[in-house]
């Protein structure tokens, strides 16, 4: 928080954050209210559509951070964020709107999301020292998980002050649209000189084949890549999870919903900070916290009471928020930095992308099979995904070794190329 710079993008990202997380409790709320006897899918839906751009353009938007200077391309994508949230206030508030305008603005937002992540992620890494970028990643996630501890409760109190319907939602959203503004600002007021810019990517053909090269060139970055996967697409569906709990499960209404966002946030939050305190990030840390967070997954979905669950979402967020970071943190600092947005973009591919795959398929299972089993079955599918991963790069680490000759010298390469290729 020395640094200038830092200081200014970290406030402008407290305020949108906040709205993020405001309007994602709105617009789960308000898809609730228009698909009534369906909410579960509907939901699932909603958040597929959402994460969606993720899995299809990401890929293209490293490459554009990677090319374009990341300063202004963050503007454009927050103005780009900010224009589908305006639009589904004011459809919500004037009372015109219905499921497929949610599930439309979902898909714009979740594209503009998709441009800003990989030059968000990548931009911290040239705004400070890279003795500081642990504990900058680490704080960015703290006022991520700040922004949650304060946005979902807000946003149920406002939801439930304002009558609980759909014109209610609104409102939370119009607050989400304007909260933009703070990050263009900050953004426009940093110190240029201060800005350690990495020198553009060639603008010849293949540039994203070079990326997805690097990346299956390394097994430790795939190892990550792969517990990402599971973690994201079948344990990380909150938003679901949360909603489908506390309305059919505990039978509670608006508030009680955002409260348990605000929970798990404290939990988020703290791990987050302890995640600034780090110096060094290895494996076994990325893929116990995976374990971890599959374990109390998996716990949640037995708790018998509101109380009992809402009580267990602070280590449940505490064990999510371990792995985010220490993963996120790993990528960034093992990567070159020509080629980070690109790396970074295959990351958020992968951890984000995955939603679509698994949100439509947690919905379906809360809808057959009842809410629970979102997390039971969200969370078993983690670690048993998390499990085989880990095996399978001990494996391939132990082909390498047994390659590599006593000497280091006769056999080295082969091994070094066979690793990959083996996990």
């Amino acid at each position: 928080m020395s640094n200038p710079n830092y200081r200014r993008y970290a406030a402008g990202g407290v305020v949108s954050n906040t709205g993020t997380w405001m309007q994602r409790v709105a617009q789960d709320w308000l898809v609730l209210q228009l698909a009534v006897g369906s909410g579960a899918t509907a939901l699932g839906i909603t958040t597929g559509l959402q994460f969606l751009p993720f899995l299809l353009v990401t890929p293209f938007a490293g490459l554009v951070a990677d090319r374009m200077p990341k300063q202004r391309l963050l503007q454009l994508t927050n103005l780009g964020m900010a224009l589908p949230a305006a639009v589904l206030g004011v459809l919500a508030v004037t009372g015109t709107a219905e499921v497929w305008h949610v599930y439309v603005l979902a898909l714009l937002l979740g594209t503009a999301s998709a441009f800003d992540a990989p030059a968000r992620q990548s931009f911290v890494s040239e705004i400070v020292d890279p003795v500081d970028l642990t504990n900058a990643v680490g704080l960015n996630s703290a006022s991520f998980n700040a922004a949650r501890l304060v946005g979902p409760g807000l946003a149920g109190l406002l939801i439930a002050a304002l009558g609980g319907g759909a014109v209610a939602t609104g409102w939370v959203i119009l607050v989400n649209a304007v909260s933009y503004a703070a990050p263009i600002w900050s953004l426009r007021h940093l110190d240029a000189s201060r800005i350690d810019a990495a020198a553009p990517a060639d603008r010849g053909p293949g540039a994203i084949r070079e990326g997805v090269a690097y990346v299956r060139a390394r097994p430790d970055l795939l190892l990550v890549l792969s517990l990402v996967f599971f973690a994201g697409t079948f344990g990380l569906n909150f938003q679901i999870t949360s909603a489908l709990m506390a309305t059919e499960v505990f039978g509670k209404g608006p508030t009680e919903f955002g409260l348990l966002g605000s929970f798990l946030a404290v939990g988020s939050l703290t791990g987050a900070l302890l995640a600034a305190r780090r110096e060094h990030v290895r494996h076994r840390l990325v893929v116990g916290s995976a374990l971890a967070f599959g374990a109390t997954v998996v716990l949640a979905g037995l708790m018998p009471t509101y109380l009992t669950f809402a009580l267990l979402t602070p280590i449940t967020g505490l064990t999510a928020l371990t792995f985010i970071t220490s993963a996120n943190t790993y990528m960034q600092l093992h990567t070159d930095a020509g080629v980070r947005g690109r790396v970074m973009a295959l990351y958020l591919m992968i951890f984000m992308g995955g939603t679509p795959v698994g949100a439509p398929i947690i919905g379906w299972i809360g809808h057959e099979y009842g809410a629970r089993w979102t997390l039971l079955g969200g969370g078993l599918l983690t670690i048993t995904g998390v499990a085989v991963s880990a095996a399978v790069y001990l494996r391939a680490e132990r082909v390498r070794r047994d390659r590599v000759a006593p000497t280091g010298e006769p056999g080295e390469e082969a091994a070094v190329a066979a690793a990959p290729a083996a996990f």
